[in-house]
């Protein structure tokens, strides 16, 4: 059994045994009816969270922070659509890098705001790579995540939004301005990986 099953059949088992402790404390214990109201707020609302937090496991962009150092293998690019409301987004497949360079072999997808210039220097770094030159970046050009268990809560709550995006990614949120830092973002040749030194005999 994969990690990922693993994960998806623990939560599943943790679900079932709240509801039915829950259950329990409904049915049998002698609580006055505000608690037990309290106890199903809080379960729910517990359920909610859980369920935002957890697309990850999904394969949903994420809008965290990108990897300090990272190999960009693709990128898809979501203009700005007026009419729908769609601010456009960035969509980025990348490959955190150690400080020698060496992949980490866990490619994950990130989601970052749309920019002209980034937008440029996305499809620049794209048709490098289709001629066989690796790019790599680094967070610190792209600033942090703009994304919130705030705005994932919405998202779940207001469906609409969800229903009306343009882009490839089920997942819309609402991004704020681009960072500075993005204006400023490049993409560069990944230099080769840095071999450790050879043991002396």
């Amino acid at each position: 059994m994969s990690n990922l099953q693993t994960v998806i059949l623990t939560l599943s088992v943790a679900y079932a045994v709240i509801g039915a402790l829950l259950l329990v404390v409904l049915v049998y214990a002698r609580l006055h009816w505000s608690l037990k109201a309290v106890a199903v707020v809080v379960t729910s609302a517990f359920y909610v969270v859980s369920f935002t937090e957890m697309r990850g496991l999904l394969g949903w962009a994420s809008t965290d922070r990108l990897p300090a150092s990272f190999k960009l293998l693709k990128a898809r690019i979501v203009e700005p659509h007026s009419l729908e409301g769609d601010p456009g987004s960035i969509y980025f497949w990348v490959e955190a890098l150690d400080e020698d360079n060496r992949p980490s072999g866990i490619p994950r997808a990130f989601r970052v705001p749309y920019d002209d210039r980034l937008a440029d220097k996305t499809h620049a770094a794209e048709n490098e790579i289709a001629l066989g030159h690796p790019q790599g970046g680094r967070a610190a050009d792209f600033g942090g995540g703009d994304g919130s268990l705030i705005d994932m809560v919405r998202e779940y709550v207001t469906p609409k939004t969800i229903l009306e995006t343009t882009g490839g990614d089920s997942s819309t949120g609402e991004f704020n301005a681009p960072p500075a830092g993005a204006q400023g973002a490049v993409f560069t040749p990944i230099p080769p990986p840095r071999m450790p030194p050879k043991d002396e005999q």
